[in-house]
């Protein structure tokens, strides 16, 4: 599907948001010199996504070509900064009024980019080569974010899945929100289109029912995603991290329970990322409610996976979820019961609520992987290695593909030299590209519409 102008370009003076709205002068001077940098394509970019909050499409590419001409420029002002915008989307406006979620997104959009530069990359002591360093990394962009509450008790959920599903699979996914509002529990998602806005669009409507004044929606995304799945309406509290990373390392250390919606590439990473931490002995006895689950016409999705999933980690990685197939009301329950047990375990192990310090995160899932056609081709997919090693590199398989499918600077590298070749034990590599080609045929790949070209080929 194609992006659309909604609305002739406009250009506007907006003053931002949130934490933004309080800044000392030598923190708005950073935030200027920073925007002027190397920031400024990447501020440029995130901004753009979120300016085209809720008009749908996956291609970041068409979107910066179809406003070519948008700028953005953070002044100095003595209230502290303004936001100059030129040739921007018109949809972001009513009545040349900024639409006040979108102004908030863009708020945090340059709080959480120039924080990272300035705050946590620029700073001398930082160490982001460390297990300890990159956890302590992601907690500062969270709290900087103000999305971890210590007064609150166990109940945010992360609903993953694809941005690019069917009808009858999204309204599901609007029934698992919905239940899940009605038990007041919180919706943490990657904060695109589909599986990620429907769980918050249902959790609406019942923390409405419920009278819950302060629900949480929160989406996590990254640069390279951001700009290819703008944030959903629904999302009021976005966080930006670095990379693909910490952004699941977010997601894990965030969230209490975990709900998983048919998808593709991208979920298939998630759930490699997830079952690789919990594989981890150190995390044996940690409860984590994981539940895999869609209608009853996606059955065989979660068939796939499950046997993949088998194939490649065994029973240990399978006994980690759960599957539930066209029951959201249980859904919802498992994930209250689960979260029962989350709050007896974090009291137990004097660990906090809002942040799970206790959970091990190995370097092979912090550190960023860069998806060269050469790091590609050198990826250790055989099951000669602890299971949470071949996780690790699996994730590394499907976010090669994520990268190639939506990030402008990977898709111009397949584009100039080919394919990307992945290649491992045949047995492996067999089961993969059965995966990989019930993606596309179900139209997993890209929204509805669009046609898929592939930027990898499977060799074994």
């Amino acid at each position: 599907m194609e992006f659309a102008l909604s609305a002739e370009p406009i250009s506007a003076r907006i003053y931002p948001a949130g934490i933004l709205t309080m800044l000392s002068r030598m923190e708005v001077e950073r935030l200027h010199d920073a925007s002027r940098g190397e920031l400024g394509e990447l501020l440029r970019r995130c901004a753009l996504a979120v300016l085209n909050c809720g008009n749908e499409g996956d291609d970041a590419e068409e979107l910066l070509q179809l406003h070519k001409d948008f700028a953005i420029e953070i002044q100095q002002v003595n209230r502290g900064i303004r936001l100059e915008l030129s040739n921007a989307p018109g949809s972001a406006l009513v009545d040349g009024i900024m639409v006040q979620g979108v102004r908030e997104l863009l708020s945090a959009v340059i709080r959480d980019l120039v924080y990272f530069d300035t705050e946590i990359s620029g700073r001398s002591s930082t160490d982001l080569e460390s297990q300890e360093g990159i956890t302590n990394a992601v907690f500062e962009i969270l709290r900087n974010a103000r999305t971890m509450d210590p007064t609150r008790e166990p109940d945010v959920v992360v609903f993953w899945g694809g941005h690019s599903i069917e009808r009858l699979e999204y309204d599901y996914t609007k029934k698992v929100g919905y239940e899940s509002g009605l038990r007041k529990l919180n919706i943490c998602t990657g904060c695109g289109p589909g599986a990620m806005k429907g769980p918050m669009k249902g959790a609406a409507i019942a923390h409405s029912k419920q009278r819950v004044s302060d629900g949480k929606y929160i989406g996590i995304s990254e640069p390279g995603i951001i700009a290819a799945e703008s944030p959903n309406p629904i999302v009021n509290q976005l966080v930006i991290l670095p990379d693909i990373e910490k952004r699941l390392e977010a997601f894990v250390r965030l969230g209490h329970g975990f709900v998983v919606f048919p998808g593709g590439v991208g979920t298939a990473e998630e759930i490699l990322f997830l079952l690789g931490v919990l594989l981890n002995p150190a995390n044996q006895d940690m409860p984590f409610p994981f539940v895999l689950t869609g209608p009853a016409e996606s059955a065989a999705y979660f068939e796939q996976i499950d046997a993949f999933i088998g194939l490649t980690l065994g029973e240990e990685a399978q006994a980690k979820y759960q599957i539930i197939i066209d029951n959201p009301e249980k859904v919802a329950q498992t994930m209250t019961t689960g979260l029962i047990k989350v709050r007896k375990y974090r009291k137990t192990h004097k660990d906090a609520f809002y942040y799970n310090w206790l959970l091990q995160i190995q370097p092979e899932f912090q550190q960023p992987f860069d998806p060269t056609h050469e790091n590609m081709a050198a990826l250790h997919l055989h099951r000669d290695q602890p299971k949470h090693l071949l996780a690790a590199n699996l994730r590394r398989a499907f976010s090669g593909i994520v990268a190639g499918n939506v990030k402008p600077e990977t898709i111009k590298s397949v584009r100039k030299h080919g394919l990307f070749e992945i290649n491992g034990e045949k047995e492996i590599m067999l089961a993969l590209d059965k995966l990989l080609a019930s993606f596309v045929k179900q139209q997993r790949m890209k929204l509805p519409g669009a046609v898929y070209s592939p930027c990898y080929k499977v060799v074994s």
